[in-house]
């Protein structure tokens, strides 16, 4: 591969152009070179960069984090690498825990309510309100622990 532009980059990584231009504001990415134009100008290495982010993004990785993966990368420094994934492993887990209990609870408000009657007797509304049943689960979330996920 010779070099690509801005277009041809986003296609063949299966983004949109102005996802690689906010890459390049965030300091992620950068262009191989420029022409006098201004164009902007990639190569390969580029292309497995912006891959690198996406991939990154999938699996939970903000901005942020991407950008402290990709420092280790060139230092070389895989130990903390690894660390780094084992932080947003144990966040993961977290936040999948605070949705079984949020599901069990949901779904026990949703077997004791029979669907039909009055506002003031729905087990739903009055487990909301504070009244009779189960209350909602306190998540990480909830409680602004650091989660950084929206449930």
């Amino acid at each position: 591969m010779t070099s690509l532009g801005i277009g041809a980059l986003a296609q063949r990584a299966g983004v949109r152009i102005d996802t690689v231009r906010y890459y390049e504001r965030s300091g992620l990415l950068a262009p191989k070179s420029r022409l006098e134009s201004g164009y902007r100008r990639y190569g390969e290495a580029e292309l497995t960069r912006l891959r690198f982010i996406r991939r990154a993004q999938v699996l939970g990785f903000s901005l942020k984090e991407i950008g402290e993966l990709l420092a280790l990368s060139k230092a070389r420094d895989i130990a903390r690498v690894k660390r780094a994934t084992q932080m947003k492993l144990a966040d993961v887990e977290e936040r999948i825990a605070a949705l079984v209990r949020m599901r069990d609870a949901l779904s026990t408000l949703v077997n004791t309510c029979p669907g039909h009657g009055e506002p003031a007797d729905c087990p739903i509304l009055k487990a909301l309100g504070g009244e009779d049943g189960p209350a909602p689960p306190s998540t990480p979330c909830a409680e602004n622990r650091g989660c950084t996920t929206r449930i």
